[in-house]
């Protein structure tokens, strides 16, 4: 028996222990659907009206729904980084939002989830958006771009290098600028334009799309950008493609997988480009909704979700392929561009019952879909309100594959396997959130720390729940965080203060 069957055995030991009545089985596979500012409302099994998501929706029928699931922060590239890192990205100075041109913020001697993975056998691939940086120091567009995703465990990657709305607009593949010509090199900055570079701030005849605040610089595919770009024209993406184009690379991975002749399982990270800005789907899905673009994208969203779905089928994977959904952060509406988005929300609650979105400290900005499916392991149609967190996959698909777990690896994530697989309605015990502020979440509590930033932005029309006092709701009585209960309860505050800097002072919060 060689090592992968070994380790192959082992888990199925485990997940027989956790499943019951299931099935020994190798290892499954693992397909991991990320989607991009998606929020806790804005999909039919959760509670949308305005737009129909029938692909999600059936893995919701298929599986596990969860109702207190939540991204460690409010933003894209902190929620990433904890994903691939099983540590709050707030631990770490730099994990902010990147720009376009950040180096790689992840250490590549550090262990991370595709890593992880690939020590039980895994073929691993990324397909999507990244954000997380590349390289060190200045980026040479024209060469080979490393490190990235490559040397963190990915043996597969196809990349957007950071977000839609940043340069550059181009995608990288395995190291590489795909389409590039040599003789028409590329060149970015952040901090000037280059010369006779057209913009959107001087140039808006020339777009398609309209910036409604910041967005104004380069100007690719008719739409302005943030940040600057010469260059690369035969390598630059058409908007209305990028999900055609992502989605067709998922299937070829996941099909690639499956004419392996050996078994081996396959882990697909595939963190989808819409719903960001600019919000451009193809044309087929033009008048999709009543929402507009905003709206369309999330038909487009659903339609790449079936596409993976139906490529599963077609190659007999369904059965042993365990397949999650879920969102970066919350939904924001007015992110950049004037995209009817805000003329057309009409009834539509992006968040749900929950207050605030994108950027905010309320739960609007943190709770997100969460849905697992798994046939013969994951009982069909169940909804779960047990306290999970996207930087529990790590620790819990250490315990799947029965991979132990240092000291140092994944210092935040918790092993809430049994919670995910609908085997315990319970998850962690509590967990810390990233917006403006810290906040703590424990049983029907949630504090969020005091702190001295804008309470509200004019921009994105967001609350983002920053106050000079404590603030404390009750998770249970409140769930929309209208009354802040920190005066009533000063002890509570007092303690879960107290628990707040313990987690922040002692670097970990794994036991």
């Amino acid at each position: 028996m060689n090592r992968r069957q070994f380790l192959q055995t082992l888990s199925a030991a485990t997940a027989t222990g956790l499943l019951g009545a299931a099935k020994p089985a190798a290892l499954p596979n693992i397909v991991f659907i990320y989607a991009d500012d998606l929020g806790y409302g804005d999909v039919s099994c959760y509670g949308a009206k305005s737009v129909h998501t029938p692909n999600i929706d059936s893995i919701a029928a298929e599986g596990l729904r969860f109702t207190d699931a939540h991204a460690t922060s409010a933003t894209c590239t902190p929620s990433r980084y904890s994903v691939m890192t099983g540590q709050y990205a707030w631990r770490k100075p730099g994990t902010g939002v990147l720009p376009g041109d950040a180096s790689l913020i992840i250490d590549t001697d550090r262990l991370t989830l595709p890593e992880l993975l690939k020590r039980s056998g895994y073929r691993t691939g990324i397909v999507g958006k990244w954000h997380l940086g590349l390289g060190r120091g200045e980026i040479d567009w024209n060469a080979e771009i490393t490190p990235g995703p490559n040397e963190l465990g990915f043996d597969y990657s196809f990349i957007i290098p950071a977000t839609p709305d940043r340069v550059p607009c181009v995608f990288v593949e395995n190291h590489r600028v795909v389409n590039l010509d040599p003789k028409d090199p590329i060149h970015i900055s952040y901090k000037q334009p280059f010369p006779n570079e057209k913009t959107g701030r001087a140039n808006p005849e020339l777009l398609k799309m309209k910036p409604s605040h910041g967005h104004d610089m380069a100007i690719v595919d008719g739409v302005s950008r943030i940040g600057y770009m010469e260059g690369g024209k035969s390598a630059l993406w058409v908007d209305e493609d990028i999900a055609d184009t992502l989605s067709a690379k998922a299937v070829r991975f996941i099909e690639q997988s499956a004419k392996a002749k050996n078994d081996q399982p396959f882990f697909l990270y595939y963190p989808a480009h819409d719903i960001h800005v600019p919000r451009l789907p193809n044309k087929r899905f033009e008048g999709k909704t009543s929402m507009g673009p905003r709206g369309d994208a999330i038909a487009e969203l659903d339609w790449c979700v079936g596409r993976i779905l139906e490529t599963l089928k077609k190659n007999g994977l369904t059965e042993n392929t365990l397949v999650i959904l879920s969102s970066d952060n919350g939904p924001v509406i007015d992110d950049g561009y004037h995209d009817q988005a805000v003329e057309k929300l009409g009834s539509h609650k992006p968040a749900g019952i929950y207050r605030g979105g994108k950027y905010s400290n309320f739960d609007g900005g943190t709770r997100v879909p969460f849905i697992v499916k798994w046939p013969n392991h994951v009982k069909p149609g169940t909804v779960s309100n047990a306290l999970v967190d996207q930087i529990d996959l790590f620790a819990s698909f250490a315990s799947l594959t029965h991979q132990p777990l240092t000291h140092q690896d994944a210092p935040d994530s918790i092993n809430v396997l049994p919670a995910l697989l609908g085997r315990s309605t319970t998850g962690r015990q509590s967990l810390v959130e990233e917006a403006g502020a810290l906040s703590l979440v424990e049983g029907e509590w949630k504090l969020i720390e005091p702190n001295n930033k804008r309470a509200y932005d004019d921009n994105t029309r967001t609350e983002l729940g920053n106050a000079p006092k404590p603030q404390l709701y009750n998770r249970k009585m409140d769930p929309a965080e209208r009354q802040n209960a920190a005066e009533q309860h000063p002890d509570i505050v007092k303690k879960m203060q107290a628990e707040l800097d313990q987690i922040r002072s002692s670097g970990r919060s794994r036991p």
